[in-house]
């Protein structure tokens, strides 16, 4: 199958606290911080949306692969923020970074996994001859309504993932991906709504855990492979506790999820969530080692990816921004009034 050549991500640089949010509701700051096992997490600036992202991570990508724009066929933009109902980021991508006109684009929207559903189709069109590099990114500035558990976790980011299959430039072969999908609506949101709507009972186990165990399990029973052949783990993070139960239940240490367990420094990212986490994880992974990855989309679905890191990734890291650098990179924290704005959730009249 076809592989990783380049990623990139991006993360604005504005913070807020969990305490910042929960002095406003008269939260207990200790027990959200342990009960969703996060601290703080990213806040959009008001020139940023998942266009904007997008851009930044997609430029990234292109310069860690090493390729002309120019040669990139497919565009795949998964969000649940897109800025326009009805108009395309991927278009501003594709003309942002310069790929030329002879290119597919598409928008995607499966809540956090839409993604990694654009590999999924990258690889489609690579291994088919029909395109020589395909590019899919995930980005959002997800929605939380003011004083919904959500608001403490919904954060915004992105990554790009750029697919190829000259061996000489791939950093990570995909060995296998597949996918376990059903009808669960454990989140909406409506056309026309500010906010997203969640059904609470739907969704830890009906919701995140069946997906994503039987996606991973899926995915081991067609390798047969188990976890103790990966390396590393990374699942989707909507807080900090999710991922780290399901790996627990699969039979994954901590060591194995800890270099892609962001959440819990710059909160759920929605679609760009597992990305962020593969990038981070490929920021430190060497030649050999195997990664698991495992998203998660509300309503619901997962993707499962067997990743195995080549030895032309060392050739390439020095091209790369690490996840690190970026989250800790001209950090500022703001208050809730600036976060409010920030949003566009109060504005002048």
């Amino acid at each position: 199958m076809a592989g990783i050549v380049g990623y990139g991500a991006h993360l604005p640089i504005y913070r807020i606290k969990v305490e910042e949010i929960a002095k406003v509701w008269n939260d207990d700051a200790s027990a959200i911080k342990n009960g969703l096992n996060i601290s703080e997490k990213t806040v959009p600036g008001r020139d940023e949306d998942a266009a904007t992202i997008a851009v930044e991570a997609a430029r990234r990508a292109v310069k860690h692969a090493g390729i002309p724009a120019t040669q990139i066929g497919a565009v795949y933009v998964g969000s649940e923020s897109h800025p326009y109902a009805v108009k395309p980021t991927a278009t501003i991508v594709m003309e942002a970074i310069g790929t030329g006109n002879n290119v597919m684009c598409a928008d995607l929207e499966f809540a956090c996994k839409a993604g990694t559903a654009g590999i999924q189709m990258a690889i489609g069109l690579v291994d088919s001859n029909m395109i020589k590099y395909g590019m899919s990114i995930g980005s959002d500035t997800s929605q939380g309504r003011p004083g919904d558990a959500l608001e403490y976790t919904a954060s915004a980011g992105g990554a790009a993932f750029i697919v190829g299959k000259e061996k000489n430039e791939i950093i990570a072969n995909i060995l296998k991906t597949i996918s376990y999908t059903s009808d669960t609506p454990d989140f909406w949101r409506r056309e026309g709504a500010s906010f997203p709507t969640h059904s609470g009972r739907f969704t830890g186990e009906p919701g995140y855990f069946r997906h994503v165990i039987n996606a991973s399990k899926l995915l081991f029973e067609e390798t047969g492979m188990k976890p103790s052949d990966f390396k590393y783990a990374v699942f989707h993070q909507p807080n900090g506790k999710f991922p780290t139960n399901a790996a627990k239940q699969l039979g994954f240490s901590e060591n194995q999820i800890k270099p892609g367990l962001l959440t819990p420094i710059i909160g759920n990212t929605y679609s760009g969530s597992s990305m962020l986490g593969l990038a981070a994880t490929l920021d430190v992974a060497k030649a050999g080692d195997m990664i698991l990855v495992t998203s998660f989309g509300s309503g619901a679905g997962s993707d499962s990816f067997a990743i195995e890191v080549t030895e032309n990734t060392d050739g390439k890291r020095k091209r790369i921004v690490p996840v690190s650098a970026l989250i800790e990179k001209d950090r500022k924290y703001i208050d809730y009034s600036t976060y409010l704005k920030n949003r566009g959730s109060i504005m002048k009249t």
